[in-house]
């Protein structure tokens, strides 16, 4: 039991460093997180033990980006999102942790498959559309809910707009802000949040931000494409780890 906890709080660690990596300039990186710890734990009790982590970050990257963001993308992406979390929860209350774990590979696979076939995106850039914007912004707002891997919808929609890259990033910071704040209170009625030790959250705030300054660091001085390849692979490993343990439970 005491050699399973110290193999939990050791992955726990791991992943909150992740979690700062991705705030301090690699976002691809946090996609890692929640499939990693889901090895360990429940998908669901991962998403929870994670929360607080993203949200301490957030506050930094509000108020970093507080100038920079687009007001008609949040305008449709918001609404659309916080339905998504209200979906999820609704959901998460009916599925099984290891559905709920397939759904995570899933959005990893996805990920993968859209990073190296590539997304071949118009020239001309694109308007923010509002039917295109509520499909998006609501299977954000849902994985963002079950994973915290919101990452790839969004970025799915907003790319093709070509916005600048301090409006792209500064737009993405306050949106998942907003939805990691409105997944608190479902998550807290999920009882999600007694399935660990509060105190645990403590030891991996350190963690997080170490990595959000060796994150800042990495995009500085790595080759992105070689990193990003590395985070790919693992990535696409443990997600067809959390597919697979579904399909041998049927």
């Amino acid at each position: 039991m005491i050699e399973h906890t110290s193999l939990i709080v050791t992955i726990a660690l791991v992943c909150a460093f992740l979690v700062g990596l991705s705030k301090g300039g690699l976002p691809s990186v946090g996609t890692l997180a929640v499939p990693l710890l889901a090895l360990v734990i429940s998908p669901v009790t991962a998403a929870a033990l994670l929360l607080p982590i993203y949200i301490a970050s957030d506050m930094v990257g509000l108020y970093l980006y507080r100038r920079s963001y687009s007001g008609r993308n949040l305008a449709i992406l918001v609404p659309a999102s916080l339905l998504g979390v209200a979906i999820g929860w609704m959901f998460s209350a009916y599925l099984s942790s290891i559905f709920i774990g397939m759904i995570v590979g899933m959005v990893g696979v996805m990920f993968c498959l859209n990073a190296w076939l590539g997304a071949r995106y118009r020239k001309v850039a694109k308007e923010a559309d509002v039917p295109a914007g509520m499909f998006w912004g609501t299977l954000t707002g849902l994985t963002s809910f079950v994973s915290h891997s919101g990452g790839p919808p969004y970025q799915m929609y907003v790319l093709p707009q070509r916005l600048e890259k301090m409006t792209f990033a500064g737009t993405s910071t306050i949106l998942f802000a907003i939805i990691n704040a409105a997944k608190v209170i479902p998550y807290w009625e999920l009882q999600q949040f007694s399935n660990f030790d509060s105190t645990l959250v403590l030891w991996l705030m350190p963690a997080a931000i170490i990595g959000t300054v060796v994150g800042k660091r990495l995009t500085q001085v790595l080759p992105e494409s070689l990193f990003f390849r590395i985070v790919e692979i693992g990535l696409l490993f443990l997600s067809l780890k959390l597919i697979a343990d579904f399909v041998f439970s049927i």
